[in-house]
């Protein structure tokens, strides 16, 4: 209502609480907007270096299971997963290790090493992985998923990249 030498006190006063309404819901208003929509425009980090401890924790010759958990925020949502991954070292040289997820690339079952056969065995469909990761039979339809390693003062890491 614009200003009128003949305005009533009763809307002068209206003019008057409604602008400082406005101006009190503008200063409350556009910080907690911007609290809210916060966490999704946050960037995610695609990979991250996941320390395995000392090389001399993974015996040559036999792969060791190890596990670990990687926490993902998705704007409020908070999520803890938790993943396991055989080391196999074949030699001495730092260059010969290999890293494979535990998880079949057939349903995502969690493989095991069973020393006995030498292989990775899949309980869920009877699949079967060598000690290098390669299928030997069953349903799988690729190798076991292998992680890029590093090696740094004697203690192995992999470059773990989420999918």
């Amino acid at each position: 209502m614009p200003y009128s030498p003949h305005m009533s006190r009763n809307n002068f006063v209206k003019v008057v609480i409604g602008f400082l309404g406005s101006i009190m819901g503008a200063i409350i208003g556009i910080p907690s907007v911007f609290y809210l929509i916060s966490p999704a425009l946050k960037k995610h980090e695609a990979e991250a270096t996941i320390p395995l401890g000392s090389l001399e924790n993974f015996p040559i010759g036999t792969p060791t299971l190890f596990t670990f958990t990687r926490t993902n925020v998705n704007g409020w949502e908070r999520t803890v997963n938790s993943y396991g991954i055989y080391v196999y070292r074949k030699t001495e040289k730092v260059d010969d290790i290999n890293v494979f997820s535990n998880i079949c690339t057939h349903l995502s079952c969690r493989v095991t090493w069973d020393e006995s056969i030498q292989n990775y065995v899949c309980p869920c469909h009877a699949g079967y992985f060598d000690i290098d990761g390669e299928v030997v039979s069953g349903p799988p339809p690729r190798p076991l998923d292998q992680f890029e390693t590093q090696v740094e003062d004697g203690n192995l890491a992999i470059i773990f990249k989420e999918v």
